[in-house]
């Protein structure tokens, strides 16, 4: 029996069927060290310089150097007035997953750069009633344009997708896609 369990049995009467059928409550960051990581940097970047961010609580479900997906959950602090997920908060996940890559693209490739970005497009397609994954795929893109802007005077700019899904409510199909234009320089 896990501690979720032994909590449980505490405080409610006893009842082993009750216990086997409910399940017990993991936090996938506490399993996978890189995720907690990532997750503590995203919140204490929205703590301390965009509150915003905090507020949302994105929460990242895979990590790797090619992908980032986040999971914004669907909540009263994220719901509007019809039950779906505001637009502000759909543009905040893109934004958070789109930056959260090349962050940790830009450190894997041991470099100092300020990145920023320069335009926003936003497609909603249909609108997101419950947790919504935000997952941009852009990684080699990114790396690309990291070894260009070590090398360039300037600023480097490339357009990057993101697209959002709600599994729960329409499957596989996307909710928004989001085109991002990430700008990089080096930084002085």
């Amino acid at each position: 029996m896990n501690a979720m369990q032994l909590r449980h049995s505490a405080t409610v009467p006893f009842d082993k069927r009750y216990v086997d059928a409910t399940p017990a409550r993991t936090l996938p960051s506490l399993r996978r060290p890189w995720y907690l990581k990532e997750n503590l940097r995203v919140l204490a970047f929205g703590l301390l310089r965009v509150p915003l961010i905090g507020y949302v609580a994105p929460r990242v479900v895979e990590l790797s150097d090619d992908r980032v997906v986040f999971r914004i959950r669907l909540r009263r602090r994220t719901r509007n007035h019809i039950g779906s997920m505001y637009c502000g908060v759909l543009c905040t996940g893109a934004d958070v997953t789109a930056a959260s890559l090349a962050i940790r693209s830009i450190e894997l490739a041991g470099q100092k750069m300020s990145l920023v970005f320069k335009d926003m497009k936003a497609s909603f397609l249909r609108r997101a009633e419950g947790d919504t994954l935000f997952a941009c795929a852009d990684g080699p893109l990114i790396r690309d344009m990291i070894a260009e802007a070590a090398t360039a005077p300037g600023r480097v700019e490339r357009p990057v997708t993101v697209t959002a899904t709600c599994p729960s409510a329409s499957g596989a199909e996307a909710v928004a896609r989001f085109t991002l234009t990430l700008s990089l320089k080096q930084a002085a």
